[in-house]
């Protein structure tokens, strides 16, 4: 086909080239894919005509226009650091950090301007709110509850622009020096004041384990003197028997062993070498013998 058959060809079917044209540029308008992780705000002459999401969209060409292209991705404000003071009168500095991602772009897009800086505002003013309500003792035992109230009242602030606040963070809190050196004397004092309960209960217990020894020996020593009274009454009531049985006999007899038993002791002792026996101590051996003899 040469050139001036297609020139022709192109002049008899210009209006159908471009109709097909037409069709063409309106359906490559028409059709939107939006990414997986955004939504698209179409306005129609100005107005909100529909939020599409991801996928494939159509649209009404050159009617329709795609106005924003919001990120409904996880985002993380800057750490942000704001002065707050406690119930007790402690100027605190608390650095927080809050994540939240958008939900309704249509709300975001038409109700607030600076997304980051309302957030960050807002979180600010609720920080002192919250933190005006404790005492410094407080905010740092009960933190994990301080951010969950935190969040909850966020997430009430922001509800109506669209946004879901996903996490909120107290980073740290921190004290002025004045403050810290104060809170050292405190726990230098709580410190000393432990010590020496801690010493005080030591000695209250060692009092109470040298009466407790004390009674166990007491109790022993009676224990034992009533043994000891048993085993002599026992032995009196032996003698007393064999006395009424034997008569006068088993009393000297039981008298000349004790003599007996007496000077045995006194010549197992180291202190002297020579032992002086009276006349009595000799006849209380014959005594304790003859009697043994008549026993036998």
């Amino acid at each position: 086909m040469t050139q001036e058959q297609i020139t022709m060809l192109l002049r008899d079917n210009l209006p159908q080239i471009l109709i097909a044209l037409l069709l063409f540029l309106i359906i490559y308008k028409g059709i939107k894919f939006v990414p997986q992780s955004e939504q698209h705000v179409v306005e129609r002459f100005g107005r909100l005509r529909k939020v599409l999401g991801p996928g494939i969209n159509f649209i009404v060409p050159y009617l329709d226009r795609v106005k924003h292209r919001i990120s409904i991705l996880e985002r993380q404000l800057p750490n942000a650091s704001q002065d707050a003071i406690t119930r007790d009168n402690v100027l605190v500095q608390v650095e927080t950090s809050v994540f939240y991602r958008i939900t309704r772009p249509e709300k975001t897009v038409y109700r607030i301007r600076e997304v980051d800086a309302a957030i960050a505002t807002t979180v600010a003013g609720i920080v002192r709110a919250e933190i005006g309500k404790m005492d410094l003792d407080d905010v740092q035992a009960n933190r994990s509850e301080l951010i969950s109230t935190i969040k909850a009242s966020v997430e009430d602030a922001v509800n109506d622009w669209g946004i879901e606040v996903t996490r909120a963070e107290l980073l740290d809190v921190n004290l002025d020096q004045a403050t810290r050196d104060a809170m050292l004397q405190q726990l230098n004092a709580e410190r000393a004041r432990r010590a020496q309960v801690a010493e005080a209960e030591g000695h209250k217990r060692a009092v109470e384990l040298q009466a407790e020894a004390e009674l166990y020996a007491a109790k022993k020593a009676a224990e034992a003197r009533r043994i000891e009274a048993d085993a002599e009454a026992y032995a009196t009531s032996v003698v007393a028997k064999a006395i009424a049985d034997n008569g006068l006999e088993a009393a000297r007899y039981q008298v000349a062993l004790k003599q007996v038993d007496a000077l045995n002791a006194l010549g197992a002792g180291e202190s002297s070498q020579t032992i002086v026996v009276p006349a009595a101590a000799l006849e209380a051996f014959g005594n304790a013998f003859n009697m043994l003899k008549v026993k036998g």
